[in-house]
């Protein structure tokens, strides 16, 4: 009971200290790190064998890899892309002066682009590709916060957009065509709510487009060589694991491996220092390791927590005094915007067995989109989130202010939907 009650304490402590980031003038990334060594070190000295520990924290460790293994790669090709100015094939094609029309366009290619990626794959495209267009940072922390919540709700109708979605679908909780079928239009709602508010703020305002979005020094065909393959790489990723069953970081590493073989052939004749400024090398340095290194200290946080059954109890708790699987669903959802969603629906899985949910039940498709939308709520709720935030640098409590009560009006407007679908239906 004292080790719980410890790791409790470090795990709330820890969260407080991101959350107060800029107050205390401590990166959020040492915060998250200390939070996770500590957790683990509780769970070590509780009395439990080292040789037990130590199998947990490899275990997790390999599925904590994968992961930013895959955002590590992820953020390289679009480094690479964004060097070779190759995002200006989609810019120079947006002709509008308006903030609202712009917002549209962003949000709607956010949404359906997830499904086919992966939510934190294109809330890093997206985010990037506006911080290209817009100069004034609060409008692009209102668009990155908007490319969250379209990039999970997107995330959430696909087998292959969201982490927990795939989990799901591999396990035989749901069957690819039903979830489509039955979350794409609660996923709309979710997405649409929040971009009809901020469309009214941003009524009548208009924004000027860069000349550096439409000017290049770079010859169009090597911009174009560079975004396709880029492109066409995460793209690649999701038939990889579907084709292979290899994990989706496999997919990535390869995609990065083709995009760092054209790119050498294609820059092997000029200079070294013009070579440099295209390199893997460059773009390495350029990508946000800090934000990788946060999120390596939340999840070995969680793990610890889920490594000593707290999410598990947490699961037996909802199931004992909510007794509904409608309200398991929505509060699950929700605490999702805190915890991490992998391990809460890991938790669940291990929770109701099949014999009791079989496959396309109501559970299991609520659950998919509540835990995959309930983390647009806080910031640090989703990959997609941590990824914005470190890329744009947007506040936790400006996000808190801004962005939460929109991305829970969608929230719950989507469950509604979904709820009301199944009733009629």
């Amino acid at each position: 009971m004292i080790m719980i009650t410890l790791i409790i304490l470090i795990f709330v402590l820890g969260y407080a200290a991101i959350a107060l980031e800029n107050t205390i003038k401590i990166n959020k990334a040492a915060s998250a790190l200390i939070t996770g060594v500590l957790c683990w070190l509780v769970y070590m000295f509780s009395g439990t064998t080292k040789e037990v520990v130590n199998e947990n924290l490899m275990m997790h460790l390999g599925d904590i890899a994968s992961i930013l293994f895959f955002l590590l790669g992820a953020m390289v090709i679009v480094e690479l892309i964004g060097a070779h100015d190759g995002f200006s094939i989609i810019t120079n094609r947006i002709k509008t002066q308006k903030k609202s029309t712009l917002l549209i366009i962003i949000t709607v290619i956010t949404f359906f682009l997830s499904a086919v990626l992966d939510n934190l794959t294109t809330t890093i495209v997206m985010v990037s590709l506006i911080r290209k267009i817009l100069s004034e940072k609060e409008d692009r922390w209102y668009f990155s916060g908007l490319i969250i919540i379209a990039a999970n709700a997107g995330g959430a109708w696909s087998p292959m957009g969201d982490v927990t979605t795939t989990m799901l679908w591999i396990g035989g909780q749901i069957s690819a065509f039903n979830i489509i079928a039955k979350l794409l239009l609660p996923s709309l709602i979710a997405c649409l709510l929040p971009l009809i508010v901020l469309l009214v703020k941003f009524r009548k305002q208009t924004f000027t487009m860069p000349d550096t979005m439409h000017e290049s020094e770079i010859p169009e065909k090597e911009q174009n060589l560079v975004f396709f393959v880029g492109i066409t790489g995460l793209l690649f990723v999701p038939l990889f694991k579907t084709f292979t069953h290899l994990p989706p970081f496999m997919g990535m590493m390869l995609a990065l491996g083709v995009i760092w073989l054209v790119i050498s052939i294609l820059h092997r004749a000029k200079d070294k220092e013009v070579k440099k400024n295209f390199s893997v090398d460059t773009a390495l340095q350029n990508a946000d390791s800090p934000s990788i290194i946060f999120f390596l200290g939340i999840l070995l946080a969680v793990a610890a927590l889920q490594s000593v059954g707290l999410l598990t109890q947490l699961s037996g708790i909802l199931s004992a005094n909510l007794k509904s699987d409608t309200a398991i669903g929505i509060v699950l959802g929700l605490i999702s915007s805190i915890i991490d969603n992998v391990p809460l629906v890991a938790a669940a899985i291990g929770m109701y067995p099949l014999q009791s949910y079989p496959i396309d039940h109501y559970f299991w498709e609520l659950l998919a989109f509540t835990t995959g939308t309930g983390g647009s709520i806080i910031i640090i709720g989703s990959a997609a989130g941590v990824a914005a935030m470190g890329i744009e640098k947007i506040p936790f409590f400006w996000y808190l202010k801004k962005i939460s009560w929109l991305a829970l009006l969608g929230f719950f407007a989507g469950t509604a939907t979904y709820i009301i679908m199944q009733g009629v239906l």
